[in-house]
């Protein structure tokens, strides 16, 4: 397969190939190697993650590789592996840090980052904080799973095994919503394509994305009984202090009934807004058809991209300027 590469493929790789050659080369040269991500992560942080850190094992079992940060509340052990437990002696060597799907330096999970000799940035989000001395950034893309393959791809010397090509597809599927956002082009579709050829289970995949616990029913029949629309097609629910507690939700959880507003030719713009008791704030995120949402979500402390983003409001006391501000888009 990889001396048949799809034109896609192809054409993308060239717009790196000096990069990616200087990736492998720092990857070669460290003996310690630290995966990072962001916080609060999704299936395109800890795919891409996986995706890595397993090339990097599979290829160079010499090298001492690891990945970190907090586990997600719903996708860990049921989607992906726990986050290894690293005493903070390992820093004190010199080492590589990759950091992938992570925009700002204050969003990577687990600050000791800084104690490395070297930082790769890999992602996806607009470059507002530009670090490290090796970027790749591609904000045209659906997920930085999809650049991390391309960047595995084009190096034929190396195996992609299927456990790598799964944790990268299961990131692709996740940033991409099922390959529906309007940043899903034919490049996405060739890596999936190329993913695919490397043996994963794509219905075992989706089984372990996708499959809930009954309990979610009781979570979705609260969002369609108590969400908002405008008369010009904003859709949002509110989960406030007290109903987190009684749906017994996690702030992780609270866009996960979002899906309920795709696709209603009068819903343009979908929110969830959701009570964090850690931060004592609430959590918002974003999604939209075709309208971009991303400079409303920067406003309101947070960003992502034009169909896909979130935001932080401090109290609900800045809810009706927010919803006013999408309303203003449509």
């Amino acid at each position: 397969m990889k001396n048949d590469l799809d034109f896609e493929i192809i054409n993308k790789e060239k717009q790196y190939e000096s990069d990616y050659k200087k990736v492998i080369n720092e990857i070669k040269y460290f003996k310690k190697i630290a995966i990072f991500r962001h916080v609060k992560p999704d299936y395109d942080a800890i795919g891409s993650q996986l995706g890595m850190f397993y090339f990097i094992k599979d290829n160079f079992p010499d090298k001492d590789v690891i990945y970190i940060g907090e586990d997600h509340v719903t996708l860990t052990p049921r989607c992906f592996p726990y986050m290894m437990k690293i005493d903070d002696d390992w820093f004190n060597d010199e080492f590589l840090a990759i950091i992938v799907d992570t925009s700002t330096y204050d969003r990577v999970s687990d600050n000791r980052y800084i104690k490395a000799t070297k930082t790769i940035k890999i992602d996806h989000h607009p470059n507002v904080n530009p670090y490290g001395e090796i970027q790749i950034i591609d904000d045209t893309i659906s997920a930085c799973g999809e650049l991390i393959a391309n960047f595995l791809i084009k190096q034929e010397e190396y195996k992609i095994t299927t456990n790598c090509a799964s944790y990268l597809f299961k990131a692709i599927v996740g940033d991409s919503n099922r390959f529906l956002n309007s940043d899903v082009n034919a490049h996405t579709f060739a890596v999936a394509e190329f993913l695919i050829h490397q043996g994963i289970n794509i219905n075992q995949i989706y089984n372990q994305m996708y499959k809930e616990d009954i309990s979610a029913l009781d979570f979705a029949k609260w969002v369609l009984d108590n969400y908002h629309i405008t008369k010009k097609g904003v859709a949002y629910y509110i989960i406030d202090k007290d109903q987190v507690d009684v749906l017994h939700l996690k702030a992780e959880q609270g866009k996960d009934c979002l899906y309920l507003f795709d696709h209603f030719d009068n819903i343009h713009i979908w929110v969830s807004i959701t009570y964090d008791n850690d931060k004592n704030l609430y959590r918002v995120s974003l999604r939209s058809d075709n309208v971009s949402i991303e400079n409303v979500a920067t406003k309101y402390r947070g960003g992502g991209h034009a169909q896909a983003s979130g935001a932080k409001l401090l109290s609900l006391d800045e809810l009706p300027s927010m919803i006013k501000d999408l309303d203003d888009l449509l």
